[in-house]
């Protein structure tokens, strides 16, 4: 990475520092969605997990809620959901794009609850409807389809010349993989990346220009995916997800609305996190070129790379519950039906738990120690899919360039929850 890119960063992460001290800490909002699209959230989390680690948002873009920061409370809060429901949501809502969305959306068929909102007893049955088409054995079955489309596309790329590795890469590797997890149209595979654009991403965004858009991009997938319902409801069973949920007894009668919402949560889930956690495993050996050059000399060393890649750049910012009852955290009374948010991205860099959290170390201890896939119940389901990808990339990225250099600071999502890269551009000098 250029000179002038780490001068400049350095010169925001200052800035940011100082106005995060300078704060009174009852009129700090960690949920800034600039911020984290100027990558200058660290600071603001430093402060509370040492001084206010459980903190009261009175007021924000979101209404008030608890910012939960410590490593040892976020888990208190995960692996209890008889007092943290996910029944009301799993992010922190924009109320005034809600409002907006509302408006354009109309009668239009909006996405209900997926099974990730959803609390014991239903919560169990539709998760485990889905989990075979994730679990290890098949996944061995699809790795060698997925190691070879990343190989198609690491040598599709060009050499000596800049371009965009979120889109040439990142996106087009999980649209693949996720395509397949579907059996999705594959020569549409792309349409699955910008519909999840489409449900994370607010107007002015990204490649969201407009509420109109947005409406239309939503209709358009659910549309898609009734089809897809229809198809594999009248089919022998298939391994695919949509034949997985639409052949078990616990979700194939179920409302259109919990379906929509469960695509989105598979779509969401399953482009996003990859995705970014691919960019920013480039982004870091960069950040950290001592690392780089560690792992090249050791490509054995990508299995706990991707481990750390996964806890460094946190996909998924947090995730938010809602008190079911009045209960104690950290010293501080919530009140039931109060908004809780577990902030991983923050949990993943305390230094009570974690050594010299804020470097990026591929050789770690204990690589695997990270909250990114969540715990309890809601513990990411599609978390093996995540690694599989991450790894066969890499290893085939190994194989074939000594170096991918990032010319250019990225350009980051504009969002407090999906923790993520809209470009970055990258020149690799030479093939292996």
């Amino acid at each position: 990475m250029n000179i002038a890119v780490k001068v400049n960063a350095a010169e925001a992460a200052s800035e940011a520092a100082a106005e995060a001290y300078a704060l009174p800490l009852s009129e700090l909002n960690p949920a800034k969605a600039s911020r984290f699209q100027d990558d200058t959230i660290w600071p603001f989390f430093e402060r509370l997990r040492r001084e206010e680690p459980v903190h009261f948002t009175p007021g924000s873009e979101y209404g008030p809620y608890w910012s939960i920061t410590r490593w040892d409370d976020i888990m208190a809060v995960d692996t209890n959901h008889e007092a943290f429901s996910s029944a009301d949501g799993i992010g922190l809502p924009n109320l005034e794009a809600m409002a907006e969305q509302e408006k354009v959306m109309g009668q239009r068929r909006r996405g209900g609850a997926g099974f990730i909102t959803m609390d014991p007893p239903d919560h169990g049955p539709r998760r485990k409807a889905v989990s075979p088409t994730v679990a290890p054995g098949n996944l061995a079955k699809m790795a060698p389809l997925v190691r070879e489309r990343a190989g198609q596309i690491l040598d599709s790329l060009p050499i000596g010349e800049e371009f965009d590795w979120v889109d040439r890469v990142s996106k087009e590797l999980t649209a693949m993989t996720l395509a397949t997890l579907f059996d999705f149209p594959f020569e549409q595979r792309r349409k699955l990346a910008y519909w999840s654009d489409m449900f994370t991403t607010l107007p002015g965004h990204g490649e969201v220009k407009s509420w109109q858009q947005k409406g239309e991009a939503i209709f358009e997938c659910f549309n898609a995916f009734q089809g897809l319902w229809n198809e594999r409801v009248n089919a022998e069973p298939g391994i695919d997800l949509i034949s997985m949920l639409a052949h078990n007894p616990s979700t194939q009668n179920m409302a259109q609305e919990e379906y929509q919402g469960t695509v989105v949560l598979l779509i969401v889930g399953g482009n996003d996190t990859t995705r970014n956690t691919i960019s920013g495993s480039v982004y870091a050996l960069n950040k950290y070129p001592d690392q780089y050059a560690k792992l090249r000399a050791n490509p054995d060393l990508v299995l706990s790379m991707v481990s750390e890649t996964i806890r460094w750049q946190t996909p998924l910012a947090h995730m938010r519950r809602t008190a079911t009852r009045d209960i104690e955290i950290g010293g501080k009374q919530i009140r039931k039906g109060d908004k809780v948010v577990m902030w991983y991205v923050s949990g993943n860099r305390d230094e009570t738990v974690i050594d010299n959290p804020n470097a990026f170390i591929i050789d770690r201890e204990r690589p695997r120690q990270h909250m990114s896939f969540g715990f309890g119940i809601h513990r990411c389901v599609g978390n093996r899919v995540a690694e599989l990808q991450l790894t066969i990339i890499w290893e085939e990225i190994l194989k074939r360039f000594p170096v991918i250099e990032v010319v250019g600071e990225p350009t980051r999502t504009f969002s407090a929850f999906v923790h993520g890269y809209e470009s970055m551009p990258v020149i690799i000098p030479a093939r292996a």
